[in-house]
Formats: structure tokens, C-alpha cells, sequence
């Protein structure tokens, strides 16, 4: 039987592969778990799905919320974070998971490729910690978590713009850390490396295994993994870690 811990959790992106890693763990931490699914393009296409996603949880035994919003809209994140607060209640923990990929080497990259990453992946860190943190303050505890990326420390051909948003986390996590760091609330970052998720397993076979051959470890990470991680971080374990990244990538990176 899970033991409730009364903390309100919210896991942006949370559908997604390492989201869901995440929504499920947390859950049996004993959170109340609010997944947050985007609904600025094909709402109907993307409601339809959050609410197959929640009936499989369901069915596994997760009772995982649901709730939608713009993260990089500040007024649909205004209103996704309040339909929370009224509904379930106060923020205890930040997830910020939601991140999209546009590949594609700079001499070729469009504006828009470069603008939707930024506003999805980076934007969406300040919006919605900047929505939850005063909640925190005034509740003398918190914890934020960013899910980064091993390409934010090391780079990778053809997206400079996602490593930019991921590298970018760090700065921000580590003076968000600083101001808060004597009012409860912890802010990290986890550097996921190549997880098995659904994306990452649908790169074609011959490519995936190269990819591979480059991590010491000798295959994927899990996405439980990375949850374990977040799991830790947002426990009242890690109170003194604050400002840090704990990198989970199998040894592909290392410093």
C-alpha cells in the first residue's frame, strides 16, 4: 500500500517517456502526482491522448493527474498552475521535464526551429519556477528539479539550440539556488545520456547501436533510472544538496 506524503508534485511534459518514468515513481513516493500535457497545437489530438495515458496508469495502479497548458506561455502556465492550486492544491515539487527537439546544423537551422526549443525547453523553466517559487517561499519548503541533458555539457552536431536551452538549466538552477537556499527549497538539475525512451528507440538500429558503442556501461539508460534520481532529489534526503546536476549517462560523459 502506498503511504501518502501530503506534497503536491507537478511533472511538466509528463506523457512523455522519462515523464511518465517520473509521474510513477513520485507516485509511489507517495506524492500526488499532476502531469502536465501541452495543448497549444491539436488540443483535441493531445487531451485524447493525456486521457488514454492517465486510463493506462489507471490500470497499473498510478492515479496520476492530468492537467494542460502552454509551459511556455505565461498566461496558460498562470492558468494551469492555478487550476492546480485550486484543485488539488499548493505546489510542493517542480518537475520541469518538457523539452522538444528541432535538429538540424545552424547554417541550415530556421528561426522557428531555433525559437520553438528555446521557448519550449528554456522559456518554460522560468515560467513555470517563477509561478511556483513564491508559493514555496511562503510555505518554507520546495523543490525544483530541470531535466537537462548530457548534450548541454558535452554539445552534440546539430542542435545548438537544444544544447543551448540544456546548458542554459545549469545557470539558471544555480542562482535560483542562491536566492532561495535559506528559505527550504532546493533547486538541481538531472543530465539524463541516451535513455531508452520511445524516441530514442525508434532511431533506426545500425545508428542506435553506434550510439552504443560510445557509452562505457555498454547500453540505454532507463527511464526509471532518471526517475530515481528525481525521486532522491525531491525527498527530504537531499536537503543539503542544492545548485548541483547529478549526470546519469552511463559514463558517456564524464567531469
Amino acid at each position: 500500500m502506498i503511504e501518502k506524503n501530503n506534497k503536491v508534485a507537478l511533472v511538466t511534459g509528463g506523457t512523455g517517456g522519462i515523464g511518465t518514468a517520473i509521474c510513477e515513481r513520485l507516485y509511489k513516493d507517495g506524492y500526488t502526482v499532476v502531469a502536465n500535457y501541452r495543448n497549444f497545437t491539436n488540443a483535441m489530438k493531445w487531451r485524447e491522448e493525456a486521457k488514454a495515458w492517465r486510463d493506462d496508469q489507471l490500470k497499473m495502479g498510478f492515479d496520476l493527474k492530468i492537467v494542460s497548458g502552454d509551459i511556455s506561455d505565461f498566461d496558460s502556465a498562470t492558468k494551469m498552475i492555478k487550476q492546480v492550486n485550486d484543485e488539488i492544491g499548493p505546489i510542493d515539487v517542480l518537475v520541469n521535464n518538457a523539452g522538444i527537439t528541432r535538429d538540424a546544423p545552424l547554417h541550415k537551422m530556421t528561426p522557428q526551429q531555433w525559437y520553438e526549443v528555446i521557448n519550449t525547453n528554456l522559456n518554460s523553466v522560468f515560467i513555470c519556477s517563477r509561478l511556483v517559487i513564491e508559493g514555496m517561499i511562503a510555505k518554507g519548503w520546495g523543490r525544483i528539479i530541470s531535466i537537462s541533458s548530457i548534450n548541454g555539457q558535452k554539445g552534440q552536431y546539430g542542435q545548438t539550440n537544444y544544447a543551448s536551452t540544456k546548458a542554459a538549466m545549469y545557470g539558471f538552477s544555480k542562482s535560483l539556488a542562491l536566492e532561495v537556499a535559506k528559505k527550504g527549497i532546493t533547486v538541481n538539475t538531472v543530465s539524463p545520456g541516451y535513455t531508452a525512451t520511445a524516441m530514442v528507440m525508434a532511431v533506426r538500429e545500425d545508428i542506435r547501436n553506434k550510439i552504443i558503442e560510445q557509452i562505457p556501461v555498454g547500453r540505454l539508460g532507463y527511464p526509471q533510472e532518471i526517475a530515481a534520481a528525481v525521486a532522491y532529489l525531491a525527498s527530504t534526503d537531499a536537503n543539503f544538496i542544492t545548485g548541483a546536476n547529478i549526470a546519469i549517462n552511463g559514463g558517456q560523459h564524464m567531469f
